[in-house]
């Protein structure tokens, strides 16, 4: 069996970590998806345009599977409010709709594990 990478990041920082299993990896994924949600928020910032805090990403945490050809990748983005959105896929991220957080991990560890 493979290993699970969780890598997190946020602002100019970025940290990996490795995991036996798809569950160790969504248990670090949310530890770290809740510690960065109780983070002051991203203010709004106007550059060439308008940018709010719900369009700013604050933090993505990208779980990818074992495998070297196409691993199931995914993740979640902490925006600038403190919503989350879950995707899967790396290069043509595809959004998982759900109407909580627990519903997004869940449909979240659904697709990685296929």
């Amino acid at each position: 069996m493979g290993k699970w990478k969780v890598t997190v990041r946020h602002g100019s920082s970025v940290g990996r970590e490795k995991f036996d299993s798809l569950d160790g990896a969504m248990a670090g994924a949310r530890r770290r998806v809740d510690e960065i949600r109780r983070e002051d928020r991203l203010p709004e910032i106007t550059l060439f345009r308008r940018h709010t805090p719900d369009q700013r990403v604050n933090a993505r945490i990208e779980i990818s599977g074992p495998g070297i050809f196409r691993p199931p990748e995914g993740g979640i983005d902490v925006m600038g409010d403190g919503t989350a959105i879950a995707y899967t896929g790396s290069v043509r991220k595809r959004r998982i709709e759900a109407d909580t957080l627990e519903e997004a991990f869940e449909r979240l560890a659904s697709a990685l594990a296929g």
